[in-house]
């Protein structure tokens, strides 16, 4: 066994898996009515709002910015412990694996099966708005796609650092909850405290300083915003950015930024496995 046999295990299992099977048919609907809302404006006689990819690439911004995250933890939170919790684990590191072997295989396994569900919603929606939309903008979607196939790759990685930690399933899915919390809410309660403290209530005309600007942007939640303006820079014009006007990080900034939490944290999990006493 090596590590394609290691990533086509893990793809088999992943895929298998109920919640992972109900998540991907939430978020296909959850995308797919994102979409169709882009029509509501239409059924007022006086409205002149055009169905265009920019309108709909800013509405799929909120599935994609929650539930993506949902399911690229979802589907890694176990990849380790579950594994170590049910004893398999031995098994599979009795056979010809190195440790590396099991980090990536899991990582390449678990993202393919995500890009699978991502895919899924956007092709619905793709479809959609092909056919119902005035204007139809296949790079930026495209782009898009691509994008958030990396932002859900980021939280793959981030679940399966994680989960290196963790000895048993209970423990992993109450962290992995922790962690969708922190990066879905906590993250912007610690930058409000801290603008809190550092300007007031009523932020100065000069705006936040430039530090608590990167502090929001270091969690990857925000981050992929700062790398959607790279890719799409019309998103400009309906996007504001957070906190301040008066400093803004590089909108590259956000690529960097989501690429080493990635590679922090697979690089976390390997240290961790490798040191771990498994057997």
């Amino acid at each position: 066994m090596s590590l394609p046999a290691v990533i086509r295990k893990d793809f088999n299992d992943a895929i298998r898996s109920g919640t992972f099977l109900a998540t991907t048919l939430l978020f296909v609907l959850v995308a797919g009515f994102w979409a169709a809302i882009q029509h509501v404006p239409l059924t007022a006689s006086t409205s002149d709002v055009p169905t265009s990819t920019l309108a709909l690439l800013n509405s799929m911004g909120q599935p994609m910015s929650f539930f993506v995250p949902l399911l690229g933890l979802g589907i890694s939170y176990a990849a380790i412990a579950g594994e170590r919790d049910s004893g398999s684990i031995k098994l599979l590191l009795s056979l010809p694996n190195s440790r590396r072997d099991v980090i990536l295989g899991k990582f390449i396994g678990r993202c393919a099966v995500l890009t699978i569900a991502i895919l899924s919603g956007y092709f619905v929606v793709a479809v959609f708005a092909l056919f119902t939309y005035e204007s139809f903008a296949a790079v930026k979607f495209v782009l898009y796609t691509i994008l958030t196939v990396f932002y859900g790759a980021v939280y793959v990685a981030i679940g399966i650092g994680f989960s290196s930690i963790m000895r048993s399933q209970y423990t992993a899915v109450v962290g992995a909850g922790g962690l969708y919390i922190l990066f879905q809410l906590g993250w912007d309660v610690v930058t409000a405290i801290l603008q809190v403290i550092t300007v007031g209530y009523t932020p100065p005309d000069s705006g936040a300083p430039p530090w608590l600007i990167v502090v929001h942007a270091l969690n990857p939640t925000a981050a992929v915003g700062y790398a959607a303006r790279a890719i799409i820079p019309t998103f400009d014009e309906i996007m504001s950015y957070p906190v301040s006007a008066s400093f803004y990080p590089p909108k590259w900034a956000g690529f960097a930024i989501l690429g080493a939490w990635l590679v922090l944290s697979l690089g976390f999990g390997y240290i961790r496995f490798q040191s771990a006493d498994i057997m």
